[in-house]
């Protein structure tokens, strides 16, 4: 069941890190990185086409979780042009199970269909702020939050989202999602304490590529690394980038390659070739990697990648399939964690409990997949492992910490 840990009345700044835990979090289990769509740290993507410009969308009535009186809304993409989305059912039903979890009577979620395009995001959000929401959570995708948060922010409302893209972020327009910058500067930070002194990058010319690639160039320095090469390919062609590096192997002692599971055996096989595997030099990945198909490719024996740890997701999956009698989407735990959350705070912080103030507590929150907490600027932080693959498995070598220090700014 969840409850609230640890936590009588009004909590203090510092004690508000545990604040909830959810039994998904409570469960152990030893660390067996899965495949499936929504891997934590993926660049949007976009289910279906956005509405045409200037289409008006309706909003449908939805259905409701609970009878409280406090108004949550949750809005997701159930329906697209190519019909009922399995991802939005899957966010949905993770809600129904944050509420049973908690034994709530405190709220009344309203659930919504933003129809997978930014249109319908901004008529589900009003739809919602109209039925007395006072937070919105979700949608997905960066157009769509974009739109919710124009309506919700006119409203005065606070939007917790689910997209990855952090251009959709801002000041009450948070976003819960696994963000690929926390991706980098984790491994940025292993990598430093692991005495690595210059980091290659290899990085797609991709969305994804350009946007790790970005945030590593910002933040290499802060954890005294130089970067003295970067190469990008072509999606599916990265021979001539790998040789290039292997003719200047000794100016790096590691390789940062932001690159998709699926991508990765051609990857493998060049880096192979081309004498850069991980026995002979660093290789480091983000949490893209966390897929059952990285852990047996021959370059990548010793490579490390960050990840939430998997106890949390594993055992919240386990519930979820036993409810619905079918596996979760793997982004499933954002919404697990919002409405977690968002009932929480009805409990516990009477009429301040969706201002800004709460939700950018430094201290953070604890969720099925770890510990986290909202920036002023509407990005996240989040405790995230560090894994090395190995014999077909990977392991946690860096555990996710369970506290956050400094103050999040």
């Amino acid at each position: 069941m969840y409850f609230i840990a640890g936590f009588r009345g009004a909590p203090s700044r510092r004690g508000a890190l545990g604040l909830f835990a959810g039994a998904a979090a409570l469960a152990l289990a030893a660390c067996n990185p899965g495949s499936g769509p929504g891997i934590p740290g993926a660049k949007d993507l976009r289910i279906g086409a956005p509405a045409p410009a200037g289409q008006v969308a309706v909003a449908d009535a939805g259905e409701t979780i609970g009878e409280g009186a406090v108004k949550v809304a949750l809005i997701v993409p159930l329906t697209g042009p190519n019909g009922a989305s399995s991802v939005g059912a899957s966010l949905r039903n993770a809600a129904k199970l944050a509420y049973a979890d908690s034994g709530s009577s405190d709220v009344t979620i309203l659930v919504k269909d933003d129809k997978s395009s930014p249109a319908g995001a901004a008529a589900a959000t009003q739809a919602a702020v109209g039925e007395g929401a006072e937070i919105i959570l979700g949608p997905v995708f960066a157009t769509d939050v974009k739109e919710a948060g124009r309506v919700a922010r006119a409203a005065g409302k606070p939007v917790i989202a689910f997209s990855t893209d952090t251009s959709a972020a801002g000041s009450g327009q948070y976003l819960l999602s696994f963000l690929v910058e926390g991706h980098v500067d984790r491994g940025l930070s292993y990598a430093s304490q692991k005495g690595k002194k210059a980091v290659a990058v290899l990085a797609p010319e991709n969305d994804y590529g350009t946007l790790a690639l970005g945030h590593f160039q910002q933040s290499a320095a802060n954890y005294g690394l130089r970067v003295p090469l970067i190469e990008r390919y072509k999606p599916g062609a990265p021979a001539e980038s790998i040789q290039r590096l292997a003719a200047a192997r000794d100016q790096f002692d590691a390789i940062f390659i932001p690159e998709q599971a699926d991508a990765m055996p051609s990857v493998s096989k060049e880096l192979a070739a081309a004498g850069l595997d991980s026995k002979k030099v660093q290789i480091i990945g983000t949490g893209l990697w966390n897929d059952a198909r990285t852990l047996n490719l021959p370059a990548l024996q010793g490579a490390w990648f960050t990840a939430p740890e998997n106890a949390g997701f594993n055992a919240f999956a386990t519930r979820y399939k036993a409810k619905f009698g079918s596996d979760p989407a793997r982004i499933a735990t954002l919404a697990y964690d919002a409405v977690s959350l968002a009932i929480a705070l009805s409990r516990s912080q009477g009429s301040q409990r969706y201002s800004d103030n709460v939700l950018t507590n430094p201290s953070g929150f604890n969720g099925a997949d770890g510990v986290f907490r909202f920036k002023p600027d509407g990005t996240n932080e989040r405790g995230l492992s560090v894994l090395e693959i190995g014999s077909g498995a990977a392991k946690i070598v860096s555990p996710a910490p369970r506290t956050f220090t400094g103050n999040g700014a």
